[in-house]
Formats: structure tokens, sequence, C-alpha cells
């Protein structure tokens, strides 16, 4: 990120909700956890109030969302990340546009791993530093936060969810027209 990087002191937790229907040695929590960068945990009941990244949700991530003490992610198969997947309690925010740097997906617009989302969600809450700990784990994080740093960067500077929503706008039409 840029040098004049947000500097915060807030700690956030970082959760996975894990459900464990991925390949074990590609899944990015269970990586996060073994380095105890994130916690797992098997149940909806176990999981921590926080901010759930959800694709599902009304409202985009915005450094508005800040102040909660815990990140939630859910780890699951593409296939099974359905709407009703996410029943998690907290605070329900998508993430904006922002493109994949992991070599399955490798430039795909939302199609991030577990570790690129809430890279990316630790990002918007300006702290970058944790962001690029939970990446350094991974020989492509680095190519995540390259690939983003323009929007990561604005979604940051943004007062609200309905800032961050304009920005993403910017970034859909712009690939409409390529």
């Amino acid at each position: 990120m840029t040098a004049d990087t947000k500097t915060d002191s807030t700690e956030y937790g970082v959760h996975v909700r894990y459900e464990g229907d991925d390949d074990p040695e590609k899944c990015t929590a269970r990586k996060l956890s073994k380095f105890d960068l994130a916690e797992l945990h098997r149940s909806d009941r176990a999981t921590p109030y926080g901010v759930v990244l959800n694709p599902h949700a009304e409202r985009a991530l915005s450094p508005a969302d800040s102040g909660v003490k815990n990140v939630v992610a859910l780890d699951c198969s593409w296939e099974s990340a359905g709407e009703a997947m996410f029943s998690l309690p907290g605070e329900h925010r998508a993430l904006p546009y922002l493109v994949a740097g992991n070599p399955v997906n490798f430039g795909r617009p939302m199609q991030l791993t577990t570790v690129e989302a809430l890279a990316a969600a630790l990002c918007i809450f300006g702290r970058e530093d944790r962001a690029e700990a939970l990446l350094s784990k991974f020989t492509w994080g680095h190519t995540f936060l390259e690939l983003n740093e323009e929007p990561l960067r604005r979604y940051a500077d943004c007062a609200d969810s309905a800032e961050v929503v304009e920005i993403q706008r910017e970034y859909l039409e712009r690939g409409e027209s390529e």
C-alpha cells in the first residue's frame, strides 16, 4: 500500500466460520489458523458477533463499519456459498468490487479466497499491516494487494457504504466497457 496509509491501533479478531468442504491443502482459512492468524469455528453459535463478509448483504463494507471488534468470513466452496449459508449473527456487509490475486481465480472479479476477503476488509478499515500479515503466508498474497491497490485505497477513504458503492460503480462500468 502507500506510505500515507492510515494507522489505527484497533486490533480486530479475525474469525472464520469453517465449513470444511474445500480441499484442505488449498484452504486459505486452515493455513491462517495454522499460523494463529485466524480462529476457525465449526458452528454459527461458536462464531463471535462481528462484521460478517457476505456477498449477499444489502450494504457494502466501509470504514464506517470499522468500530467492530471482529471480522468474520465464511469459508466454504463456491458451490455451497448460497445466501442461506450466511446465517451468522452480526452486521452483514458485502465487499466492494475487487479482483482475485490467487492462482485459481486470478483476475476474476469477486472470486476471492477467504484470506483475500479478510485482507480486503482489514485494508478498508485502515489496517494494511494486518492485511499484509495475513497475505504474507501465501506466495501470491502480495499480488492481491498489487492488483487492488487503487480500489482498496479509495474504499478506505470513503465515509460510508454509499460512497463505497459509488466508487465501485466506476470500476464496474470500466469493466463493462473493456
